[in-house]
């Protein structure tokens, strides 16, 4: 343990992949090698629902879609497990390695 500090201190800056996830689809093999330009994939999920913010393959939170600068951007909604008084995925995984 660090002296004074959080034992979690030195992991702060490591890079971790943040994805955020708009929809899928189930499709065939079959349909996906017959994809061609211009053609459209219906996801499952409606224009206005929340998009999922993903943090190295775990759901964190749940956003809406914003342009920031000709840029994408996701404004944060809710995290994942903050209703119903659940910690959030990242204070979760925390709590069981002990730190509050």
């Amino acid at each position: 343990m660090i002296a004074g500090g959080n034992p979690f201190a030195r992991i702060n800056d490591i890079a971790v992949q943040l994805t955020v996830e708009l929809g899928s689809a189930r499709m065939s093999l079959r349909e996906v090698m017959a994809l061609a330009e211009d053609e459209v994939v219906v996801l499952d999920r409606l224009v206005d629902e929340p998009v999922d913010l993903l943090v190295n393959g775990t759901l964190v939170a749940r956003g809406e879609v914003v342009s920031d600068k000709n840029r994408f951007g996701i404004r944060i909604l809710d995290l994942v497990g903050q209703d119903h008084g659940q910690p959030s995925a990242p204070q979760a995984a925390l709590a069981q390695e002990g730190v509050e």
